[in-house]
C-alpha cells in the first residue's frame, strides 16, 4: 500500500550507513543516493522535531550458515557512520550485533520513551538489515513505512523480492519525496 500518512509521533531509523557497508556494490541504487535520500528524511525529520534514530552493526550474530560468513575481520572505520547523515546530539544512536535493529538492543525503548507509533525505515540492505527491523517493528505494534528509493541491496533480485512481496504484508512504501511530503 503507498504511504498515505505519518503519525503525529514518527521516527526516522536509517540503518548501516556505514563506512563498510557503504563501501559494498549495491544494487538498484548506489549506495551514495541512498546515503543523500537518508540525509534528506533525516534533515526533514529533524526540522520537525521528530526522532532520528542512527543504527549501525558491529557483529553478527552466533550460528552456523551455508554461506560461512562469520570471523570476518572488518577495517578498523568498518563500523562508522559515513559524514553525509549530518550526524546530531538529538540524534538516537544503536549499534546492533544482527540483522534487525531491535533485537538485543535498546531501540524499541527508547522509540516508546518518546512515544512513537510509527517508524519509517531506510538504508542498506534492503532485504537483511531493513527487512528484519521492518519485521520487528511490525511485529513491536508500529506502524511501518519503507522509503522505497532510499533503501538498496546487495541482490537486486532480493531487493525487488523485499519491496514487492515482504514489505506491503507488514505496512506501507513511499518515495522520500513522498515521505517528507507526508511529513507536511
Amino acid at each position: 500500500m503507498p504511504a498515505t500518512t505519518l503519525d503525529a509521533r514518527t521516527a526516522l531509523v536509517l540503518i548501516d550507513l556505514q563506512k563498510g557497508i557503504a563501501a559494498l556494490p549495491t544494487a538498484p541504487h548506489p549506495s551514495a543516493e541512498v546515503i543523500e535520500r537518508g540525509a534528506r528524511l533525516a534533515a526533514a525529520f529533524r526540522a520537525r522535531e521528530l526522532p532520528v534514530v542512527l543504527v549501525n552493526v558491529t557483529g553478527s550474530a552466533p550460528g552456523r550458515t551455508e554461506t560461512g560468513v562469520g570471523g570476518f575481520t572488518s577495517p578498523a572505520d568498518w563500523a562508522e557512520l559515513v559524514p553525509g547523515l549530518d550526524r546530531r546530539p538529538s540524534d538516537i544512536t544503536v549499534t546492533k550485533q544482527q540483522w534487525g535493529a531491535f533485537y538485543g538492543t535498546h531501540l524499541d525503548l527508547e522509540l516508546r520513551r518518546r512515544g512513537i507509533t510509527q517508524v519509517v525505515l531506510a538504508g542498506i540492505a534492503t532485504s537483511i538489515g531493513v527487512e528484519s527491523s521492518a519485521r520487528a517493528a511490525h511485529e513491536h505494534g508500529y506502524h511501518v513505512t519503507v522509503a522505497t528509493d532510499a533503501v538498496t541491496d546487495l541482490d537486486e533480485a532480493a531487493h525487488r523480492n523485499s519491496l514487492e512481496k515482504i514489505f506491503p504484508r507488514l505496512g506501507e512504501t513511499g518515495t522520500t519525496e513522498e515521505i517528507i511530503g507526508l511529513l507536511g
